[in-house]
């Protein structure tokens, strides 16, 4: 899970980031009302004051939405100045036609474990969705991982805020959108199945979420994106079927909506593939590399065809969420890179904020799917002759 890292960018990066245009770029069209969404996790228009140069990039690349962070504390039912400064600016992005989805979580210590404490989380919520018209909420972040929750509390604990927010929520408006969140490890499956069991035990007669979002990233940035896992405890984009399988099992015959049945659907939320960073960038970064399988952005002319770049990475694994069943979106993890090298290095722009060799692939590809032009049967997962996988390094882990 990556979103930790947006938390810790901080507005150090707006010294470098050349976005904010000096002209207006105008009203960005609102998201269409289709399937299938695409969108990308990005911080900065929190940290901006004017998102012109943001909104500029989301209309060239042709996203739908773009995914907020909000951090949350223990008690705190409304915003601070500091985070209604944040909320203020995503809103602006609102007011422009943009599609917002934001994501309120804490740390595990600040779970709302409790009656009190989830009353006061989604009195948050609502006291957002009161004064802003998001529609897409996220209720805490990847709820199986001990890193945002604690696994002492489990699945019982998020069905039960699950519950809760649904609740709070549903009466502002109809095209509110509940979304839960998982990891691609910590057994997502497992989880997700174990949400089914507290719901039935506690005899529920209504929904808890209108969304199942899922963060399914690799194992490293070169495996491609319809790997297969041996590991139960594991969903990537290839494990699909064992998410819908855990789903079913989770909620068939009960009053929650599965994927397909409505406007319910998988959203994933999170995905991402890191990239090398050349000499001419490297002093826009700082500390050392942790990833030892990150590609390039784009492989060069005569490059081996079974060595992966974030290019096809990208594009691969944006056609297979649109051919999957029951998938709704897509959103790249993130928009611009982080600094340090032991952080994430997933965005189409470098840390300088000038485009990577793979923006102008990502938006090509946004916009065959945009257009409806994506042939399920070419696409590698989805129907398609799966292409050799990658070569490995001496000691490299199973994919």
């Amino acid at each position: 899970m990556k979103t930790g890292a947006l938390l810790a960018v901080g507005a150090c990066a707006l010294a470098v980031l050349p976005l904010a245009a000096s002209a207006d770029p105008g009203p960005v069209p609102t998201a269409p009302t289709s399937a299938f969404l695409v969108g990308i996790d990005d911080d900065h228009s929190k940290w901006l004051a004017r998102p012109d140069g943001l909104l500029a990039k989301y209309r060239d690349l042709g996203l739908d939405a773009v995914r907020v962070t909000i951090r949350w504390r223990r008690g705190r039912t409304r915003a601070t100045t500091l985070v209604g400064t944040y909320l203020h600016r995503a809103a602006s992005l609102v007011a422009r036609g943009q599609r917002v989805v934001i994501s309120v979580f804490g740390k595990p210590s600040e779970a709302p474990l409790d009656a009190r404490s989830r009353k006061q989380y989604c009195d948050f919520l609502h006291y957002v969705l009161v004064r802003i018209p998001f529609r897409d909420v996220v209720v805490w972040n990847e709820a199986n991982s001990p890193q945002f929750w604690p696994a002492s509390a489990g699945a019982p604990a998020y069905e039960a805020l699950l519950a809760a927010c649904y609740r709070r929520l549903h009466p502002l408006r109809r095209d509110i959108n509940v979304i839960s969140t998982t990891a691609a490890h910590y057994d997502p499956a497992g989880f997700v199945r174990a949400l089914g069991d507290a719901y039935r035990e506690r005899g529920r007669l209504h929904p808890i979420l209108d969304t199942f979002g899922h963060n399914p990233y690799p194992n490293n940035a070169s495996e491609p994106p319809w790997v297969e896992h041996d590991d139960p405890g594991t969903v990537g984009q290839g494990d699909l079927e064992r998410l819908l399988r855990a789903i079913r099992d989770a909620f068939e015959g009960t009053a929650q909506p599965l994927p397909g049945e409505g406007r319910t659907t998988i959203w994933y939320l999170e995905t991402g593939f890191q990239t090398t960073v050349p000499r001419t960038k490297r002093r826009f970064y700082t500390g050392e590399e942790t990833d030892r399988f990150v590609v390039p952005p784009l492989a060069g002319k005569g490059a081996d065809p079974s060595v992966r770049d974030q290019a096809h990475q990208l594009r691969d694994a944006l056609f297979l969420a649109r051919c999957q069943p029951g998938v709704g979106a897509f959103f790249n993890f993130e928009l611009l890179d982080e600094d340090r090298l032991a952080g994430w290095q997933s965005g189409v722009l470098w840390r300088d904020g000038t485009e990577k060799a793979s923006y102008q692939a990502f938006k090509a590809a946004v916009a065959l799917v945009a257009a409806g032009d994506v042939d399920c049967a070419t696409v590698p997962g989805a129907g398609g002759a799966l292409p050799p996988p990658p070569p490995k390094e001496p000691g490299a882990p199973p994919g």
